[in-house]
């Protein structure tokens, strides 16, 4: 008898060194390739954390350009808006396929930009004008699209399998001490080269199996904060929310956490009086926030890697240490591909956080 394997969707995969120690591209290659059953060529991506360390203090945009006219007009602006330190074509192998223009951008905002005058909008702090600005280039420049715009971090995404991209990005030349991965099989939004994951915004990155039901409710919360979502996929919320949460709100990764996925009503009446009273409030605050549909997310921040399940865990996600590193998947054998010996192998519950970051001495290390 023949036996089918259930791929549940899309593949992620992601590590973290937490000791800061920086390790090249091929076993994230490696982890995700050996997924390659669950895409289907029209997307795939990688971020990385560390790459950039001798521009650690600068936003690296990295941007995509549909024409060399969206690339004009786009430098134009970014040269009025900020101070460029470096710029230039990304290291890309040559490919059959057409493709896009790609570059990176080294950048701090303008003195003047921030705080004088700025005809598309106004603000006094670094990150918020890089988010304002990001939402304007990727609303307004017709053919242009800011892939990431994290400090010492980027994204590196296309339409074709893991290995594909990986190849045409360079990947295997990068060092860092996170890295993330996906696998993509579009269900119901389009394979195009914006709409691959990971999604990002700062020093967010995010990748995600499974499907973002409540993306219309949470596009509409997102837009009274002024985020604008254009990527024409659903996970590009979840970036967004988590901008807003942990940056605007300041709000914990495990308060985030029960904010997207939430005990069920029935479970919290059973609570005891303070956490009914919390999740009541949580539930009643950010209910624009709850993430609907099945998902297993893998999130990289600055100095860190978040992993999470929907509520009733309807996506795979399996997690593993060994010795200072965190690995994650969407299947065991992804993980213990790239790694012998694990210390230890578990698969976490319905809706709870794996939360790993950085030591405090690596940190200052990598940040400064």
């Amino acid at each position: 008898m023949e036996l089918s394997k259930d791929i549940s969707g899309c593949g992620v995969a992601g590590f973290i060194n937490t000791d800061g120690s920086l390790i090249s591209g091929i076993d994230i290659v490696d982890s995700i390739t050996l997924m390659k059953d669950r895409g289907n060529g029209l997307g795939a991506g990688f971020a990385a954390y560390g790459i950039y360390p001798d521009f650690k203090d600068f936003y690296a945009l990295h941007i995509m350009y549909d024409n060399e006219q969206a690339r004009k007009i786009t430098e134009e602006y970014l040269d009025r808006k900020l101070h460029i330190e470096q710029h230039g074509g990304m290291p890309t192998r040559p490919i059959k396929k057409k493709r896009p223009i790609f570059f990176v951008y080294f950048v701090k905002p303008r003195e003047q930009s921030t705080k004088v005058e700025s005809e598309e909008f106004r603000t006094d702090e670094e990150d918020e004008f890089i988010v304002k600005l990001v939402m304007y280039i990727n609303e307004k420049i017709d053919g242009a699209f800011v892939v990431s715009s994290g400090k010492n971090m980027g994204v590196f995404k296309g339409v074709g399998f893991p290995d594909e991209i990986a190849n045409f990005f360079r990947v295997d030349e990068y060092k860092a001490f996170c890295w993330t991965a996906h696998n993509r099989f579009p269900t119901n939004t389009p394979g195009w080269w914006g709409g691959a994951h990971p999604f990002s915004l700062l020093g967010w990155s995010v990748v995600h199996n499974g499907e973002i039901s409540s993306y219309g409710a949470n596009k509409r919360y997102l837009e009274m904060y002024e985020y604008k979502c254009t990527q024409k996929t659903d996970t590009e919320v979840i970036a967004y929310l988590l901008d807003l949460l942990a940056r605007r709100h300041n709000l914990p990764f495990e308060l985030i956490a029960k904010i997207f996925s939430p005990p069920l009503w029935s479970e919290i009446k059973k609570m005891d009086d303070e956490k009914r009273n919390l999740y009541t409030t949580l539930r009643m605050i950010y209910g624009g926030a709850l993430l609907n549909g099945p998902f297993s997310i893998i999130v990289g921040f600055r100095g860190g890697m978040l992993g999470l399940n929907d509520r009733i865990k309807l996506r795979p996600l399996v997690a593993a240490r060994k010795g200072n590193t965190i690995f994650m998947a969407s299947e065991e054998s992804a993980i213990r591909y790239v790694a012998k010996n694990l210390d230890e192998v578990w698969m976490p519950e319905a809706g709870e956080p794996i939360i790993v970051k950085l030591n405090e001495e690596a940190y200052k290390k990598v940040y400064g």
